[in-house]
């Protein structure tokens, strides 16, 4: 019983997260949005590469984090946030707006919502 609840704690934690609208990884100069992107995804991307909070839920956003700032889930060997030692990892994520992580191109190619096969240590 105990152990169950250690797991429920630790997923209502990760899901408060994702929902609260903060992010603690930060945007790089490297990221750009596709020009198809709906005008309000771009709106929300250039909100938070400025540094403001996006109200509303978060993805985790995979191969998007320079070395040392992804948010969590850099990988075998790694433990999580801050653990990435490549930039635009692709077993790395960071959370960004819900819904702009589709058209989030980095200078090594689009980013996904799942890992990628890509900059792996």
């Amino acid at each position: 019983m105990k152990y169950t609840t250690s797991i429920t704690t630790a997923l209502l934690a990760g899901s408060v997260m994702a929902m609260s609208g903060h992010s603690m990884a930060k945007p790089n100069d490297g990221l750009s949005i596709e020009s198809n992107a709906p005008a309000n995804v771009q709106e929300n991307f250039q909100k938070w590469m400025a540094g403001e909070r996006v109200a509303g839920r978060n993805d985790k956003c995979f191969g998007i984090a320079l070395a040392g700032e992804n948010d969590c889930a850099a990988g075998p060997g790694t433990s999580c946030e801050g653990t990435a030692t490549l930039d635009y990892q692709g077993n790395s994520w960071t959370y960004v707006p819900r819904g702009t992580c589709e058209y989030i191109v980095t200078p090594d190619g689009e980013a996904a919502l799942s890992a990628l096969d890509r900059n792996i240590p």
